[in-house]
């Protein structure tokens, strides 16, 4: 079946991307936990100094939720890195192989035109999404070289031109 491979793709690259929840799980939450009892210990002490208390006590309490908040914050950096981008990125461009390998199976095209859609939607998706899950959580840094070149969304933009072609083109309707 024309897409087999997509579908296939899509499913196995899905479980990859999925796997980055446990990840950022095991990985990233901790120090988060430890940045926000961080910070919620600087509070509590700046709202105990503020009532009557010297300016520099005031000041260094002050300081310190400052730096707090600021861990905190570099601590959520991490998640946030790998939930917008290749996470999110991975599950549509796997959902959209999913969807192309489907379509490809219903149209009435030359197999050769199915093959460059196909192979656009994969190559697309591993050289977007799967350079994004090297660079970003696995901190690869040659993969942000590879996404530099803007191959990948060129690619996926390329596939889902020549599908909506191929749909307008190759599927037939019932009379």
């Amino acid at each position: 079946m024309p897409g087999k491979k997509n579908i296939v793709f899509g499913f196995l690259f899905l479980v990859l991307t999925a796997t980055l929840g446990p990840y950022m799980v095991l990985n990233y939450i901790g120090p988060l936990q430890q940045a926000i009892t961080e910070k919620n210990t600087a509070v509590a002490q700046l709202e105990e100094v503020q009532g009557g208390t010297p300016d520099a006590l005031l000041a260094q309490a002050q300081t310190d939720a400052i730096l707090a908040f600021d861990k905190q914050l570099k601590a959520q950096q991490p998640i946030n890195d790998i939930k917008g981008g290749p996470h999110a990125h991975g599950n549509l461009e796997a959902l959209l192989n999913i969807a192309v390998g489907l379509l490809l199976g219903m149209l009435v095209i030359p197999a050769l035109f199915k093959e460059i859609i196909s192979w656009l939607f994969i190559l697309g998706t591993v050289l977007h999404s799967g350079m994004l899950y090297l660079a970003v959580a696995l901190n690869q840094g040659w993969a942000w070289t590879v996404l530099k070149t803007s191959i990948g969304p060129v690619m996926l933009l390329a596939g889902l031109l020549l599908a909506g072609i191929a749909a307008m083109i190759g599927m037939k309707t019932k009379l």
